[in-house]
């Protein structure tokens, strides 16, 4: 499986085929940089914050395949298909968007206890209109010139701060003064 440096938005789904117990010692990075996922993808680089163990039996009711779509917006007529498939999958799956190969190109061995379930677009954004053609507006839209003033912040924002701050300061004067 080969992994393009510049690729973004695609999410691989990897079956999980370990007991409970082993999950932990599989998936994270042990101190002394030993880190089993990584072997068993045959990956050079990958990024641990964006590794997802997911135990399929903590969604609850929800469908993977809904987690998939509502966690990392997952689209498209080939994720449709696969959903019957994804929904039946049980105890671990690894999901690994793009970002967890740090924009590194290699390519994937994936060996046991892995196993490719499939891979996966992620909604784009779409462009609202056309690009600002005036100097102001492109200075306003952050594509150039000065930079972008911002709005001061809502006066009502500045007092509900404070007044949380007022709270907190005075939850700790009275746990001060209880304990002493």
């Amino acid at each position: 499986m080969q992994i393009n440096g510049s690729e973004s938005g695609v999410v691989r789904l990897f079956h999980l085929d370990l007991p409970a117990e082993a999950v932990a010692r599989f998936t994270e990075q042990a101190g002394t940089g030993e880190w089993p996922l990584q072997y068993a993808l045959g990956a050079t680089r990958l990024r641990p914050a964006f590794v997802d163990v997911v135990r399929i039996a903590d969604l609850g009711e929800m469908p993977l395949s809904s987690y998939l779509a509502q966690a990392y917006e997952v689209t498209g007529e080939d994720f449709r298909a696969m959903r019957p498939r994804i929904d039946a999958l049980s105890g671990h799956v690894v999901v690994l968007p793009s970002q967890a190969f740090d924009h590194t190109g290699q390519e994937l061995t994936i060996a046991a206890p892995l196993r490719w379930i499939g891979s996966f677009g992620e909604e784009q954004a779409r462009a609202r209109g056309p690009a600002p053609q005036s100097a102001a507006a492109r200075v306003q839209s952050g594509t150039g010139g000065a930079p972008t003033v911002r709005p001061p912040r809502s006066p009502l924002l500045r007092v509900i701060v404070i007044a949380i701050a007022l709270v907190v300061l005075g939850v700790a004067a009275v746990a001060v003064w209880l304990a002493g």
